[in-house]
């Protein structure tokens, strides 16, 4: 696969050489490409850590609606079933706008770009993260709840020390894949301003017009940095796999 990519991207630089393309704005061996690739890699910090604040949130989150949904009280569970459909439903874009616009209408709070994008993230992935939890906590043999009562544990220890350890082992890759997912995601957040790598691409284009190399620029600092963060929940899941073994 990796093969692929490659050779695909080495084919697309060689075509582009041609007098139709200008690769200049973003070659780094002229001042200009470098300021260039600089500008547009500045956006990196806010990408990630919109992200990585933005799925910690929702995790979180999205464990406290999770846990209801499993309930034997129906009234509970009427409730967390509500609201993973409701804010599945919800495209990310509106509901982003709708934070960073509406919200503060509703609050009487100045929300800054960034918060409103965290929340606006985190609020619609936690609705996934509750079905992933869910899921994880489901698979968890019935043997394992009676094993905790017969030695006096509670709900809550039970859920901490012995369910959720396993869960988490199974869901993994699920997690992994939402992390990637909010990465793709945060792109959309600049259309409210925030100053993170889509929005530093477009504010390029303006400036150079020239979409087709910098947006080409965009798609492989995206690609690099998924598949950086791909290969590090692969570790992590080979060494909580080795953890389990030992």
């Amino acid at each position: 696969m990796y093969r692929a990519i490659i050779c695909l991207l080495m084919l697309t630089l060689v075509s582009g050489c041609s007098d139709q393309w200008g690769w200049y704005v973003v070659d780094p061996t002229t001042k200009n490409g470098a300021v260039n690739l600089q500008f547009l890699l500045s956006g990196l910090y806010y990408t990630v850590l919109l992200s990585v604040t933005a799925i910690s949130i929702s995790v979180v989150v999205g464990l406290l609606i999770a846990l209801p949904g499993l309930s034997s009280n129906r009234p509970m569970r009427v409730v967390s079933r509500t609201y993973v459909e409701v804010v599945r439903a919800v495209p990310i874009l509106v509901l982003i706008l709708w934070v960073y616009y509406g919200l503060p209408q509703l609050s009487g709070l100045t929300i800054t770009v960034f918060w409103a994008g965290v929340i606006a993230l985190a609020l619609s992935d936690s609705a996934f993260e509750a079905e992933i939890f869910r899921a994880g906590i489901q698979s968890i043999a019935k043997g394992q709840y009676e094993a905790a009562h017969s030695i006096s544990l509670s709900y809550a220890d039970t859920m901490r020390f012995v369910i959720l350890p396993q869960a988490i082992r199974r869901i993994l890759p699920a997690l992994g894949n939402q992390l990637v997912y909010m990465l793709k995601m945060s792109s959309l957040v600049s259309v409210i301003g925030m100053q993170e790598l889509t929005r530093k691409a477009n504010e390029l284009v303006v400036s150079e017009y020239r979409p087709l190399e910098i947006y080409t620029i965009l798609v492989l600092e995206y690609l690099v940095l998924i598949l950086i963060v791909s290969a590090g929940v692969r570790w992590l899941e080979r060494r909580m796999q080795s953890d389990e073994r030992n």
